[in-house]
């Protein structure tokens, strides 16, 4: 271990890395950003409808939480102005975008206007908006939102799924990406 590493978050050794260091009295949120960003996640569009018109949300913070009972997990940001829109409905249902599919994600990242404008969709059983072109989509109920910082933590059980052929979009170290097995 480096000299540096004994000095905790953010300390970095010769070569660059800082596997060995040590928790500090001090957090740097930028870091956390950083070494975070090197999760790599896939990207979902989140969908409902709500008097009778769809709203929906880009989400990189989605995961598998149960298969008994079936569970997921999302976490959209308190500043949202769509989730709260979405829980009002009851249901939703998350998209998993494919890897042409970028553009359709940062234009529903964007707050406010009709991101519907253009895009093709069906109606989930919920009534939720199925997006044309989505790898997959996982149709929930609502179950509950747990206060997570500057996020909730959503819990929503799963009514119905569907996947096609293809391969993910991907968010890695802030930037948009394709997987190739």
């Amino acid at each position: 271990m480096s000299d540096t590493a004994a000095e905790g978050i953010g300390a970095v050794d010769a070569d660059g890395d800082d596997m060995g260091a040590s928790g500090a009295s001090t957090f740097d949120a930028g870091r956390f950003r950083e070494v975070l960003g090197h999760f790599a996640t896939g990207v979902t569009i989140v969908t409902a409808m709500e008097d009778a018109e769809p709203v929906g949300f880009t989400c990189q913070a989605f995961t598998s939480l149960s298969l008994e009972p079936p569970l997921v997990a999302l976490a959209p940001g308190k500043s949202s102005t769509s989730w709260p829109r979405i829980v009002a409905a009851g249901s939703f249902c998350v998209n998993i975008l494919a890897e042409d599919q970028e553009a359709l994600s940062r234009d529903f990242a964007i707050s406010g206007g009709d991101k519907f404008t253009g895009v093709g969709w069906r109606s989930a059983g919920n009534g939720a908006p199925i997006l044309d072109g989505a790898l997959g989509w996982v149709e929930c109920a609502f179950v509950v939102a747990h206060d997570a910082g500057d996020h909730e933590l959503v819990v929503g059980r799963v009514q119905d799924m569907g996947v096609r052929r293809g391969r993910p979009l991907l968010y890695y170290r802030g930037g948009f990406g394709r997987f190739e097995p």
